[in-house]
């Protein structure tokens, strides 16, 4: 992909998979294509804004988790519009100090950057522009070492980002590469949409997305599974992102509204 051009954040003519998404979490910075295309894939997923929901609230369950057992370093990958709380306000809410590092490399992101920069005095927070397809690029970025400590313990955070890169982009390998660039005793929070649970429903869902221009390849628990190869899964494993960890036990048929997995994983 290209880098994010500044000129084309206001284009109205195509989807963007981060409006979309805004759309879904019932944001306002988002077009007409956008809420279109979201309204097609509703056809035959209609609760993707459940969905979307819960996997937000999975990465707030996640983060305040790791904050809480001592995590002071997070790397967003695929941060999205900004959405409160933000990752950087849920991890000060615990520790203060925490740092934080968003990345992406949406254009429409990059205009709303500024609203996630102001985080505590204590912590700092900074902005990256870049693909998740060159993980090196952005473990090299300036704004990161600036940031970051990569001597230290880092969160890595992929929520709902993993599933928009094709068998070709090797999803597992750029991964493994971030995951190699951070410190023993790092983590990994991650989400990924399957069809494991409602095959014929969820097939119709992405084929409304590819033709809005937005491609989205599923993957079974199995395969999401060996993306974590190497490193240790924290309880409850891989499950759906309505079932790690949340404050009430979720009723069984939430799971197939929600198709989506989720884990949180450590470099040992």
């Amino acid at each position: 992909m290209p880098a994010p051009d500044s000129s084309a954040t206001t284009d109205s003519e195509l989807p963007s998979s981060a409006r979309i998404y805004d759309y879904a979490l019932g944001g306002k910075d988002n077009y007409e294509v956008d809420r279109k295309a979201l309204d097609k894939v509703m056809e035959a997923f209609p609760t993707v804004r459940i969905a979307a929901r819960h996997n937000r609230q999975f990465m707030h369950r996640a983060v305040g988790v790791l904050a809480e057992a001592g995590v002071r370093q997070f790397l967003d990958i695929g941060t999205g519009i900004p959405t409160e709380p933000n990752l950087h306000q849920v991890a000060q809410i615990e520790s203060p100090e925490a740092r934080v590092v968003y990345v992406d490399n949406d254009p429409v992101v990059l205009a709303h950057a500024r609203a996630l920069l102001a985080g505590s005095s204590e912590g700092r927070t900074a902005f990256v522009a870049a693909d998740l397809n060159e993980p090196e690029s952005i473990l090299a970025a300036p704004q990161l070492r600036e940031t970051l400590d990569l001597a230290s313990p880092v969160a890595v955070s992929l929520v709902a980002v993993l599933h928009f890169l094709s068998d070709a982009q090797d999803p597992a390998g750029v991964l493994k590469t971030l995951v190699d660039g951070l410190a023993p005793g790092s983590f990994v929070v991650a989400s990924h949409i399957t069809s494991d649970l409602d095959p014929e429903a969820m097939e119709r869902a992405f084929e409304m997305y590819s033709r809005s221009a937005v491609d989205v390849q599923a993957r079974t628990h199995a395969e999401f599974t060996t993306f974590f190869d190497g490193l240790e899964l924290l309880d409850p494993g891989i499950v759906t992102v309505n079932r790690w960890r949340p404050a009430i036990e979720p009723p069984a048929w939430l799971d197939a509204q929600v198709n989506c997995y989720g884990a949180v994983a450590r470099k040992p």
